[in-house]
């Protein structure tokens, strides 16, 4: 069991995130207390029945009260108001810090509701499964993964120290950069992908002359792939890309145009261009590997999950 860090930490949306974390703090006692929130009242009742946390507040203020530590882990369109919401609530020397796939929208947002004497780390944990929801959270979900800090000109080195600490006790690495890098990064490596698996598994969807039952029935591994992405949090993803946006259309951009390359060397025949790209994006499949970010399972923690609910047979 690792040292304790936190006295009582809220954790405000219990979804993936929100409820992964939870069970991470009591599994490994990394804190004293925790209480879960979620504006949602069938999901507090869903949170309560799991008892991952250990109350379930009934109001974003009661959860943040006595709190050292509160965590933002919402959709990112929510965070601002969420955080407005509990601004009175919180107590001298609280940390508050976020889980959100953006931010710099975020921080702008958090920080306009927060008393300018409140510490925020703004963070991002890059792990996560197509499942949603607090009954998809699992305390293993962030070991060996990545975990970004974004500092900004409100966050203490002391406060930047201990939500370091806290990644590193849940299992993952942990990554400073500035925000403005962050959602450039994560445009190129996370909210492009997903936007290309959502197109394409809606055009298949749509196609007339492809039945619905033929999609399903013949998804080859590279399809398969694509529908497991798009099967993330719709709120989620409407969210980041929303917010994102800037880095997102500058990115779908080169992508438009690297697409259009590719369609003329198709065109023209062109097999010595198509093999040179096909060569260079392999060499990046490696690296993936090499680097250690490639599990034996390409379903980024779905066995672990299953396995820790009683062993069931994963997907493949």
């Amino acid at each position: 069991m690792s040292q304790k860090i936190f006295e009582n930490v809220a954790i405000l949306g219990l979804g993936l995130i929100g409820s992964s974390l939870a069970h991470g703090l009591r599994d490994k006692g990394l804190a004293s207390r925790v209480v879960g929130y979620d504006a949602s009242e069938d999901v507090r009742a869903r949170a309560e029945k799991l008892a991952f946390c250990d109350e379930i507040a009934a109001t974003p203020e009661d959860s943040v009260k006595d709190a050292d530590l509160v965590v933002l882990s919402m959709p990112v369109g929510a965070t601002g108001e969420a955080a407005k919401s509990i601004a009175g609530a919180l107590k001298p020397g609280v940390i508050v810090t976020d889980v959100g796939g953006v931010k710099s929208a975020v921080i702008t947002k958090v920080e306009a509701a927060l008393p300018e004497e409140i510490a925020f780390v703004p963070g991002h944990p890059i792990a996560g499964t197509e499942h949603s929801g607090p009954e998809a959270g699992f305390g293993s979900l962030f070991e060996g993964r990545w975990a970004i800090l974004t500092p900004s000109d409100r966050t203490t080195d002391a406060a930047l120290q201990k939500i370091s600490d806290l990644w590193h006790a849940l299992g993952s690495d942990v990554e400073t950069m500035t925000p403005e890098h962050h959602d450039l990064v994560l445009a190129t490596t996370s909210h492009l992908p997903h936007l290309i698996a959502f197109n394409i598994v809606g055009t298949a969807a749509d196609m007339e002359e492809v039945t619905r039952s033929e999609v399903i029935k013949f998804s080859a591994g590279g399809f398969r792939d694509f529908t497991r992405i798009a099967a993330s949090d719709p709120v989620m993803w409407r969210d980041i890309f929303l917010n994102n946006k800037e880095a997102v259309l500058e990115m779908l951009g080169r992508f438009s145009e690297d697409l259009a390359a590719v369609q003329r060397m198709i065109r023209w025949e062109d097999g010595d261009a198509l093999q040179d790209l096909f060569t260079r994006t392999r060499a990046i499949r490696r690296g993936i590997i090499e680097a250690g970010q490639e599990t034996e399972a390409p379903d980024f923690g779905r066995r672990a999950a299953q396995s820790e609910k009683g062993g069931a047979k994963s997907e493949s």
